[in-house]
This record gives structure tokens, sequence and C-alpha cells, in this order.
């Protein structure tokens, strides 16, 4: 017999997939989908990188996000006002997804899981990407569409016209 996620522990369990999601692709999809495996309740946490600039909102990836996955039941999309850790305590969450398509993710995400462990004892879980969508990376998905190229089959319905308002409106307003 086949039972949900939280049969063995007797509760609900709560995973945290963050990221910046600029743009969402079907690559987190997967790994949204994925983890509904394992985890009862998936929050997808829309987080701004101080590395980075993003191309997008927060407004709009929240709302790009929970497009994506309104079909998903047990998904739920929120924005990461300061430190992840402290989202995941707030959360209740007891882990958090990391997305993994290869041997450079697994390097730059290890020492954040570490860390997020030492502050709180989160563990993180780790999937492996479908090979299949292996090659999309939001970063990937921009510098294609900025080149003219299109991705509507690296992202959801609705994202890549989303991302190309932003293109244009980013070329106006550098000229």
């Amino acid at each position: 017999m086949v039972r949900g996620p939280s049969y063995y522990r007797g509760r609900v369990t709560i995973a945290v997939f963050p990221g910046s999601f600029d743009p969402i692709t079907r690559g987190h999809l997967d790994v949204v989908r994925r983890a509904l495996r394992f985890a009862d309740e998936v929050v997808v946490a829309i987080a701004n990188n101080a590395g980075k600039a993003p191309l997008l909102s927060i407004e709009t990836r929240l709302e790009l996000a929970r497009e994506a996955v309104q079909h998903l039941p047990g998904v739920r999309v929120e924005a990461v006002p300061g430190l992840l850790v402290e989202f995941c305590r707030a959360a209740d969450a007891d882990v958090i997804v990391k997305g993994l398509r290869g041997g450079a993710d697994y390097d730059a995400e290890m020492p954040m899981a570490l860390m997020n462990r030492h502050l709180t004892g989160i563990e993180t879980v780790f999937v492996i990407g479908d090979p299949a969508l292996a090659h999309i990376a939001s970063s990937l998905v921009r510098d294609v569409a900025r080149n003219s190229g299109d991705i509507e089959d690296l992202v959801p319905r609705g994202v890549a016209a989303a991302v190309c308002r932003a293109l244009g409106a980013a070329r106006t307003t550098k000229e």
C-alpha cells in the first residue's frame, strides 16, 4: 500500500524550495513535482540574491511562479524577506530542497547547505535534476531571450512573454 509522505513520521512534512526563480523554468517545476513525492507541502521560496541584479521584479516572479504551480496541490509560493533559515523556521519547514544539474551545482550548494544546518539544524535534500532538463538554467534562459532566441519550451506558459516584456523595458531605459 502506498501512503503519503507523512505516514512515516505521523506529521506533515514541509519542504522549502528556495531560489531567485528569475525566471521560473521547467527544471524548477520538475524539482517541485519530485519534492512532492517525499513532502506533503512544498513552499517555493522566492528570494532576492544580493549578488545578482534580477531581470524580473519580485512581484512578477511571485506571480509567474504561482501561475506555474497552481495545478499542483500542496504547493505554495512565498517571498523570502530575509535569511532563508529564518523563513524556514517561520514556515515550520522540515527540509530545504535544492535541485542539482551537475557537479558545479553541488559545489555551489554544499557550503550553503552546511551553513543552513549549522545555523538551524535544518537539513538540505538534493534532488538530481532530470537529464532532459539539465541544460535549463534561468541565467541561460535570460541570455537566449536577450539575443532574441525562443524560450517557450524552457519555461512554463506565460513566462516567456513576461521575460520579453522585461527585456524590452530594460532596453528602453538603457537607451
